[in-house]
């Protein structure tokens, strides 16, 4: 692909998170960009307010006649949509140049330095963390995030071009598209399932991304992993470790340890074990550049966060409302261990919208172990995202399995009513499904109310 013959880019299923960082990247550089997506979301209306031209039905008619010439146009498209959708279809009978979304992101990036985040869990926050440490270093970078990072309030950030940053994406093997120097692997934990089948084959996958890393270059794991590399961990053997840990006034304070060095007082402002340990790679990776590490040390301090990564909606003496991304059993955990350390004692109710039939059908008991440890569940229906039902398989079906007694289901409808209903000292908010679009309208309610 040579972007210089390429005035053009059509982009099918823009409003993606992945996707739409790209879409900004190339606006950036110049390029005309224009897309479909199903949905209308704040992420399009944001592409529409830079000049992206969007449509929201899958008619070609909708296309501008510029983006229909297959000599200078390139077009990108996410698994998400239909192999049968009639402009992918379109595009496919015409001999477009047409590139999956990871494809476009490993030929952007090939010809930088790369640091790729790879792992079950902890990407975007990772990254975000990276990108951020790597801008107060004055590192000329440029970023490509699965999430709002809330120091850049966007999911792109260009500084340069000599660094790029990115997500290495495990789901439908996109993480092979990469070839970075530097690399992390945060987890390695069963999911996506319904593209490899087994664990086997996912810890393969990975395997297969690491042989991707460049001559010299370097991987970093979370200790534990049965791959080898430069190990991260707390309170234990690993290269990088974080030693004499403890919580004040909601902040991590410790030491951290580097091959080379020992930091003292170092502080970390997100909630969560995970958080923390997403905080240490990302400081491992950005020493790894050549960054100083005092100033690192202090860069980690002022990170903000992730939208809808242990998000604080509303935060008080007398009521918390938490939102987050997460959608397996491993990151239920993780926030409930979050709440448990930072708000002990506290009446939480949890709200959980199930991610994918395969995914619930696969994790069901898993999900019903780590869902019944809050005081109260109430269930949305499944979000379906790219999936047909699996007979069966349903929100009902799954709340049958969580032991906990004080569960339901409820509808988006009656979401409001029942929260006031229960009365929670802690509410949160659990999904990768459009349960986002509702957390505004919860918060402006509560806060009237409260």
């Amino acid at each position: 692909m040579n972007l210089n013959t390429i005035h053009n880019v059509y982009f099918i299923g823009i409003g993606g998170i992945g996707m739409s960082a790209l879409a900004r990247y190339f606006r950036f550089i110049g390029k005309q960009v224009a897309g479909y997506d199903k949905t209308e979301t704040p992420l399009t209306q944001e592409l529409v307010s830079v000049g992206v031209d969007i449509h929201y039905e899958d008619r070609l008619e909708s296309i501008s006649s510029a983006y229909l010439n297959n000599e200078d146009t390139l077009v990108v498209y996410t698994p998400a949509v239909s192999s049968q959708h009639s402009e992918y279809q379109y595009f496919l009978k015409h001999d477009f140049d047409i590139k999956k979304r990871s494809e476009v992101l490993g030929l952007i990036t090939e010809s930088t330095f790369c640091l790729a985040v790879a792992g079950t869990h902890g990407k975007t926050t990772t990254s975000c963390i990276l990108a951020h440490l790597l801008k107060e270093a004055g590192t000329p970078l440029t970023a490509f995030l699965g999430g709002i990072s809330e120091d850049f309030n966007s999911n792109f950030l260009f500084q340069g071009n000599e660094y790029s940053v990115v997500e290495a994406d495990e789901f439908d093997r996109s993480f092979l598209r990469l070839s970075p120097n530097i690399a992390c692997i945060t987890s390695m934990d069963s999911d996506h399932l319904d593209i490899y089948g087994n664990v086997g084959e996912l810890h393969k996958s990975f395997r297969d991304f690491v042989g991707r890393i460049k001559p010299g270059g370097t991987l970093i794991v979370r200790n534990g992993l049965p791959i080898d590399g430069i190990t991260y961990g707390i309170e234990d053997d690993s290269d990088y470790c974080i030693r004499n840990l403890r919580i004040e006034h909601g902040t991590y304070i410790f030491d951290l340890e580097t091959p080379d060095t020992v930091l003292t007082g170092v502080k970390f402002n997100k909630p969560g074990r995970h958080n923390l340990l997403n905080g240490l790679v990302a400081f491992a990776m950005a020493v790894q550049t050549g960054s100083p590490v005092n100033r690192l040390a202090d860069a980690l301090q002022t990170f903000k966060g992730v939208q809808r990564r242990f998000s604080y909606k509303i935060k008080s003496d007398d009521f918390v409302f938490i939102d987050d991304y997460a959608h397996h059993p491993t990151e239920i955990d993780a926030v409930y261990q979050a709440i448990s350390e930072m708000h002990p004692a506290k009446k939480v109710l949890v709200i959980f919208q199930p991610h994918l039939y395969s995914r619930t059908q696969d994790f069901a008991d898993d999900f019903a172990k780590s869902l019944s440890k809050f005081d109260s569940i109430l269930l949305l229906d499944i979000y379906p995202a790219r999936e047909e039902p699996i007979a069966g398989v349903n929100s009902e079906w799954l709340l049958a399995k969580i032991t906990n007694t004080n569960k339901g289901l409820v509808e988006k409808s009656n979401l409001i009513k029942e929260i006031k209903k229960q009365n929670p000292e802690i509410l949160v908010t659990l999904g990768a499904g459009d349960i986002g679009l509702e957390v505004t309208k919860i918060k402006r309610e509560l806060e009237y109310a409260n």
